[in-house]
């Protein structure tokens, strides 16, 4: 029996056009190359910006409007970079500065633009500002610019407070005063080599307009901020007064992220991304305990996106997604700012994994990784299936999306890497994430039959084991074939780069379906289309009032029939069966 859709109301309502409606970023989709993964230019194994520079080419075709470049600073590599010991230089392992002056510009001779990552809650502990604050004992300046504090107990053997690392264990560490007698703790919420600033300190604030300048100047088109939630601290440092803190994070509020001093910091880097021509943005890494609350990052003085952790972390289930989609849409309406999409990043297991796994048990997301680190295969048809509906749902979406690098390609985790080659530090702490984040970076396959299948030269090596089985997942094996899922994303950024009904605006109209079923839709100009998601088990089938299918996610073309009617029930339109786990564009 057939189900009629019918028009329901919109998930939120849609206010006046402003000014800045147009602004490219508004529905960009925005391409994450980790460094370390993406291409080898050099052969030693490891990605570098020379490799980046090479493939920008297959970005633009693939059908993306920016890249994101996670951390290449300056660094000692104890969490991939995001341990920065210069913020003005290229870790050599990537390059030069002459290496990311060139990628700047060959992008954008390609109409390709460039988001790099600033990591401003932490550095490296070579930092020169921390190794000067050691050498300098207590006391000195330059201590003040971090979190340095006595330790509690008779001999101050005991950290200042309770607060617990991200990656497992406490968040401070004890150092040796110049004498070699045991001295002060410092803070780092995350591993030991990445001590906390303090941005009660002007320096700091100096130091990151500095920071921002630099890199606008050799021309980035704006900065993916690390951690965003989490530079200011709560007064006094004080006690959270729980264990095993990493179940709280994202779901409560905590003394150290997502105080309210923050957003005189963003409204500062505003200032800084505004006096420079051609739309620079800001995005914030904002883990908050609702999405409300990341709204608040998107103020119309603040910053111009936040990633939507909360939709990565839905299930495969229509009635968590529908709440999702609204919830996000709402709340960035209320500001102004658009909604971003993201199922995939460098800290997750990748969604074509997760999604062939059992869902989690509610409420055990978290923002540090939690259940969405897995370390089982899952059922892998099953799991590349629904994440290729779920890539066509979520393009469809009105606003920015975001893409991982590999996911075009279907990619899953490396769920069986060995321990002895794991470098995620957290994989060596207890008690804090997970630190399976090796598992979805794993350098991806571009050609070849054997490893490194073209991620560098051939038989060289790559500093994460790439599976056999990647050999028909490359770039090569991919290209061509009208049933991969690197065709499939092509031809879905070419629709949506066509079509001004898909990313554009800020609702969606939602139609009545049977459970299990979402279906909306988007209007432009002179366009209109469906967005039609069967997240069941079994076919199903609707009726749509005419029209034709512009893109399927399965191979298989849907099954359309005149509807069926009769002298009680007339229906017009056509009756489309669409398979169990797969979403359709259909155009009206």
């Amino acid at each position: 029996m057939s189900q009629h859709l019918s028009d329901a109301p919109r998930s939120a309502a849609a206010p006046a056009a402003d000014a800045g409606h147009g602004d490219w970023w508004r529905d960009a989709v925005i391409y994450q190359v980790y460094p370390r993964s993406f291409a080898d230019g050099n052969g030693d194994g490891m990605g570098d910006l020379a490799g980046i520079t090479a493939r920008l080419p297959y970005l633009r075709d693939l059908g993306v409007d920016a890249v994101w470049l996670s951390p290449f600073y300056a660094s000692p590599q104890a969490d991939a970079g995001y341990d920065v010991a210069d913020y003005r230089e290229v870790d050599p392992m990537f390059g030069d500065l002459n290496d990311a002056d060139d990628l700047v510009r060959t992008a954008h001779a390609l109409d390709l633009r460039v988001i790099v990552d600033v990591v401003p809650n932490h550095c490296s502990d070579q930092h020169e500002w921390f190794k000067q604050a050691l050498r300098d004992g207590p006391g000195s300046a330059l201590r003040d610019r971090f979190h340095f504090r006595p330790g509690k107990g008779r001999d101050g053997e005991l950290p200042p407070n309770d607060w617990e690392s991200i990656f497992g264990g406490p968040a401070w560490t004890r150092t040796a005063d110049p004498d070699g007698t045991p001295g002060e703790w410092y803070l780092h919420l995350f591993a030991p080599e990445q001590p906390d600033f303090n941005w009660d300190h002007p320096a700091v604030h100096d130091e990151f307009r500095s920071v921002l300048r630099f890199w606008l100047d050799l021309g980035a088109d704006g900065f993916r901020i690390d951690v965003a939630h989490g530079l200011v601290k709560a007064a006094g440092l004080p006690d959270i007064g729980h264990s095993e803190q990493l179940s709280l994070l994202g779901s409560a509020p905590m003394p150290y992220f997502d105080q309210d001093g923050v957003h005189e910091i963003y409204r500062g880097w505003r200032r800084i991304l505004d006096e420079y021509p051609g739309d620079r943005i800001g995005v914030a890494e904002a883990w908050t305990p609702t999405i409300e609350r990341a709204a608040l990052y998107l103020r119309h003085d603040e910053l111009h996106q936040a990633f939507n952790f909360e939709y990565l972390g839905t299930p495969w289930n229509a009635a968590a997604l529908r709440r999702v989609i609204d919830r996000s849409l709402a709340a960035m309406s209320a500001v102004g700012a658009p909604a971003t999409w993201v199922l995939s990043n460098h800290d997750v297991t990748r969604h074509t994994t997760r999604f062939g796994n059992p869902a989690p048990d509610p409420g055990t997301e978290t923002a540090a990784g939690g259940s969405l680190q897995l370390r089982e295969p899952g059922d892998r048809e099953l799991g590349l299936r629904r994440a290729r509906a779920a890539t066509v749902l979520m393009l469809a979406l009105p606003g920015s999306a975001y893409l991982y690098q590999g996911e075009e390609l279907g990619l899953p985790d490396v769920t069986d890497l060995p321990d002895e080659v794991r470098q995620d530090p957290s994989f060596f702490r207890a008690a804090g994430q997970d630190g399976f984040r090796d598992g979805c970076r794993v350098p991806i396959p571009w050609s070849g039959a054997e490893p490194p299948y073209g991620f560098g030269p051939a038989g060289g090596p790559s500093w994460l084991p790439q599976p056999p089985s990647w050999a028909g997942l490359s770039v090569e094996a991919q290209t061509g074939d009208p049933a991969s899922t690197l065709e499939l994303y092509r031809a879905a950024l070419a629709l949506r780069r066509e079509l001004p009904a898909l990313g554009a605006g800020r609702s969606v109209r939602w139609l009545e379906t049977p459970e299990g079923v979402l279906a909306f839709r988007r209007d432009g100009a002179g366009d209109a289309f469906l967005c039609l998601v069967n997240l069941t088990s079994r076919p199903v089938v609707l009726t749509v009032p005419g029209g034709r299918p512009l893109l399927t996610s399965t191979a298989r073309p849907p099954l359309t029939a005149p509807a069926a009617g009769g002298a009680s029930d007339q229906v017009d339109g056509i009756d489309v069966t669409i398979d169990a786990d797969t979403a359709i564009w259909w155009a009206i």
